[in-house]
């Protein structure tokens, strides 16, 4: 029996990555439901190889989408437009399989949907649970929703984990024998610029990795290290453990994709080749595992692997997630969203990529941080951080 896939964000890199493994096994895995923000054409290609019975997209795309899809023969396809059409996909009962891979805040409804209806949710979109934090975790837990990790650090510690850890009590401390986990970072594209010479980037440079084909907000993130800042506020909440658990190591080959270390000494390592297509095949199938098209890695292709500390002079972005972790609350939130903001005045040339981090801690100085009840008080604080953020590049800009 095939199992039914929902993919929320599939004209993305992760999207695109997911339909790879999809089309493999066609024997396990149909879509159902796809949707896509503004790659319209793109979106009409991919319905008329997989044919999903719902698509959604933003409302000023409806009309075009229904058109092409009917000059395609394709006008049976169900079309839904704006966050109540992705919320609708999301819980459908024909859907067994979400994957969450909206790029930023707006993924937070659509997967938190997922969630409740008690899907397996294979979250890509980290942003969805650095906003919501204790209020999605404890979803899942009241809805027994299967939130597996996609990113490939947190993936990578998911595998070098004890099986049954996601089930754990959240208590904050390891737990099974666990003592530490290790977050690995590329260290972007800047990794070995000066600290002078970084005002003077531009986003086409920031936007290009290293090591992963990636989008431009997550590709400037990854620049900036705030996308390891991010990921760090996700792995505790994943793995229910604070954030002084969680070492950031900067390993500049991507060839291994986190660590876990155990009070035995043991350090228990995921290694692999850079591509999202593993991480992908191990949330989709897990207990079991998929054949992918991602080479084995050859470790005599790779002989050399470095690892050192993040500098967090050079990169401070860093340094202010954990923070917001620390303070808890609302805090990773308001961080979140300061950070939407100014990655996208950095990509529209408004700000120096320098300035990113300065609008993200005077963000965070000037929000109030409280304790997050429901979904309607982290949109609500999101907003007015956003809107602070706003006020601030265009002062600076002025």
């Amino acid at each position: 029996m095939t199992q039914s896939v929902c993919i929320l964000g599939v004209t993305g890199s992760i999207g695109q990555s997911t339909l790879k493994v999809l089309a493999q096994h066609p024997d396990k895995y149909s879509i159902y439901a796809i949707t896509a923000h503004s790659r319209i054409q793109k979106l009409v290609e991919i319905c008329k190889q997989f044919k999903p019975k719902r698509v959604v997209v933003p409302d000023e795309h409806i009309d075009q989408l229904r058109q092409l899809l009917l000059q395609a023969g394709l006008a049976d396809i169900d079309i839904l437009s704006g966050t109540t059409g992705l919320v609708s996909v999301a819980q459908d009962e024909a859907v067994d399989v979400v994957m969450a891979a909206i790029v930023g805040a707006a993924g937070l409804l659509p997967t938190l949907a997922a969630v409740k209806a008690g899907k397996r949710v294979l979250l890509a979109n980290k942003e969805a649970l650095v906003m919501s934090g204790n209020i999605m975790m404890q979803a899942a837990r009241d809805h027994q929703a299967l939130l597996l990790p996609v990113d490939s650090e947190h993936n990578a510690i998911f595998q070098s984990l004890p099986s049954n850890y996601l089930t754990l009590e959240n208590t904050g401390q390891p737990q099974l024998g666990v003592s530490r986990i290790l977050l690995t970072a590329s260290g972007g594209p800047f990794l070995d610029y000066p600290l002078e010479q970084l005002s003077e980037v531009t986003p086409q440079q920031a936007c290009k990795h290293p090591n992963w084909s990636m989008g431009q907000k997550i590709s400037v993130d990854s620049a900036t290290l705030m996308n390891k800042g991010l990921e760090l506020i996700e792995a505790s909440h994943l793995f229910s453990i604070s954030e002084h658990f969680v070492t950031v190591v900067v390993h500049p080959q991507s060839i291994i994709h986190s660590m876990v270390q155990y009070i035995d000494g043991s350090t228990l390592a995921q290694m692999g080749n850079p591509d999202m297509c593993t991480p992908i095949a191990h949330a989709l199938a897990w207990p079991d595992r998929l054949q992918t098209h991602v080479p084995a890695l050859d470790l005599f292709t790779h002989t050399h692997l470095d690892f050192r500390e993040p500098d967090t002079n050079k990169f401070p972005a860093l340094n202010l997630a954990r923070q917001a972790m620390r303070a808890g609350g609302l805090s990773p939130c308001i961080l979140n969203a300061a950070n939407e903001i100014a990655v996208d005045a950095f990509l529209k040339l408004q700000i120096k990529f320098t300035v990113i981090p300065e609008v993200i801690e005077h963000v965070l100085n000037h929000v109030q941080n409280d304790t997050a009840v429901n979904i309607e008080q982290v949109l609500e604080t999101d907003m007015i951080a956003r809107q602070i953020a706003h006020q601030y590049v265009n002062q600076i800009r002025g």
